[in-house]
C-alpha cells in the first residue's frame, strides 16, 4: 500500500498566530510534524500552505511545499487544492496530518491509510481509541464517535456519546462500554477530496464545529479503525508548548 501525507499549515491561527513556526526544543513545530510524516512510510510528504513565511521555513529543512489559496474554510478544502496541484490520481490515498501534532507517532499515519486499503464502501478513513477516563467523556475538546457493527461511523460529537442512561445518572465513575475517542487523522481517496469542497455544508457541522459531519450528512461513509497507540499532546495555544517539551524530555 502506498500513500501520500499532506500537512495543511496556516499562519493566522486565532488562538496562536504563527503556530507552525513556534520553536519546540530547538526545532519549529512544522519541522517536527514533517519529520513524523517522513518516518511513516509515505511515498511522498508535502506541506500545503498559503503563507510564504511557512513555505520558506519548510524549504529550509528540505520539505516539499504546495502553495494554496488563502481563503479555504477548512484544512480539507486546502488539501483538495494541494492534491490537484500535485497531480495525484483519483485512486491514490492521501492522509491529512494537522500541522499542530508534533508528537504524533508515525505508525498512526500508516494505520489511517490502511483503513482505506481495499475499502470499497467508504470514501474516507480515520482512527479512534477507547476512552478510559470518564472526564474525557464530558470534555468537549475530546471528540467521540459511534460506529455501526461493520466499523463505519454513525456520528461524531463533542458531547458524551453514547449516553449511558443509568450509568451517567448522578456522578458517573466510568465511561460507557465501547465509548470511542476520535483521533483527528484522516485518510481520503483523492477522487473524494476533489468532491468534498462542493458538498453541502451540514448544519450539524456548524453546530459541532466538526467538518467530518459534512461527509456523513451528504451520505458518504467513513471507516473507523482502532489506533494501536495514542498520540502525544497537540498544540492549540502557546501554553501547550511547555507541555510538549516536557513530553519530549520524557521520551
Amino acid at each position: 500500500m502506498t500513500f501520500t501525507v499532506l500537512i495543511p499549515a496556516r499562519y493566522g491561527s486565532t488562538r496562536f498566530p504563527g503556530k507552525p513556526l513556534a520553536v519546540i526544543a530547538g526545532r519549529t513545530m512544522i519541522e517536527r510534524v514533517y519529520a513524523a510524516a517522513a518516518a511513516s512510510g509515505a511515498r511522498r510528504v508535502a506541506v500545503a500552505t498559503d503563507d510564504e513565511r511557512i513555505a520558506t521555513a519548510c524549504r529550509g529543512f528540505g520539505a516539499e511545499v504546495v502553495m494554496t489559496a488563502p481563503d479555504h474554510v477548512s484544512g480539507t478544502d486546502r488539501l483538495a487544492e494541494a492534491a490537484t496541484r500535485l497531480r495525484l490520481k483519483d485512486e491514490e490515498i492521501v492522509v491529512n496530518l494537522q500541522g499542530d501534532e508534533p508528537l504524533l507517532p508515525p505508525t498512526l499515519l500508516a494505520e489511517a491509510a490502511s483503513s482505506l486499503d481495499g475499502e470499497g464502501a467508504a470514501r474516507m478513513g480515520t482512527l479512534a481509541t477507547p476512552v478510559m477516563d470518564v472526564a474525557e467523556v464530558f470534555e468537549p475538546n475530546a471528540v467521540k464517535v459511534v460506529c455501526d457493527r461493520a466499523g463505519y461511523a454513525l456520528y461524531f460529537s463533542r458531547a458524551p456519546i453514547p449516553w449511558e442512561r443509568d450509568g451517567y445518572a448522578g456522578a458517573p465513575r466510568a465511561p460507557a462500554e465501547g465509548t470511542l475517542r476520535h483521533l483527528g487523522i484522516y485518510a481520503y481517496r483523492v477522487g473524494f477530496l476533489r468532491i468534498y469542497p462542493e458538498l453541502e455544508v451540514s448544519p450539524l457541522e456548524r453546530l459541532e464545529s466538526l467538518e467530518q459531519l459534512r461527509v456523513l450528512w451528504n451520505g458518504y461513509r467513513i471507516r473507523v479503525a482502532r489506533a494501536s497507540t495514542l498520540p502525544g499532546p497537540g498544540v492549540d495555544t502557546p501554553e501547550d508548548i511547555g507541555r510538549v517539551e516536557r513530553a519530549l524530555s520524557r521520551q
